[in-house]
């Protein structure tokens, strides 16, 4: 049994991707599943003078330390303007500098939706390729389309939708077991 980490990139408190994350990690069996709000962990904006002057801020340290302690991870990530939201980026951008390596030996099921119909698929190939740059494997992927749409009391209603997230739950699953 693998210990699996999952978050989201989003602070809101309505975040569709977060239900997203929900579903997905309700699917997967046989492993630990520690589920954590980077909310409850607030980062000041990244500044080099806060760093010099103050040092790394503690949460920066916990996350750290939590996907550390974990063998894979499961990510959410939103999009703002074709982007990760600030909010994500930054928690990234202080993890990099507390440890440059801080993903080294993770697997990780990448997954994104959006209002919109790519599904926030722009910022999950931005942190599908920042991940790699800190050690991190994205072994799997999905983006959900039209969340509204396709997407009700906690259900992915779209059963070809549904299919696509099962297959990559699946996989995701039986890859981190090696």
């Amino acid at each position: 049994m693998k210990k699996i980490l999952a978050f989201s990139g989003s602070n809101s408190s309505t975040s569709i991707n977060q239900s997203l994350l929900e579903n997905v990690t309700n699917r997967i069996s046989n492993h630990e599943i520690k589920k954590i709000k980077l909310t409850d962990f607030p980062l000041p904006i990244f500044s080099e003078d806060i760093e010099k002057n103050e040092g790394y801020p503690v949460n920066a340290t916990i996350i750290k330390n939590l996907i550390a302690e974990s063998d894979a991870l499961v990510v959410a990530v939103n999009e703002h303007n074709g982007g990760p939201s600030a909010f994500f980026k930054n928690t990234i951008d202080w993890l990099s500098r507390v440890n440059r390596n801080f993903l080294e030996g993770k697997q990780i099921l990448l997954i994104s939706t959006s209002p919109g119909k790519r599904g926030a698929a722009s910022s999950l190939e931005y942190t599908k390729n920042i991940f790699g740059r800190f050690g991190g494997q994205v072994i799997e992927s999905f983006s959900l389309p039209s969340f509204k749409d396709n997407f009700e009391n906690g259900k992915v209603i779209n059963e070809v939708l549904d299919m696509g997230i099962e297959d990559v739950v699946t996989t995701f699953a039986h890859q981190i077991e090696k």
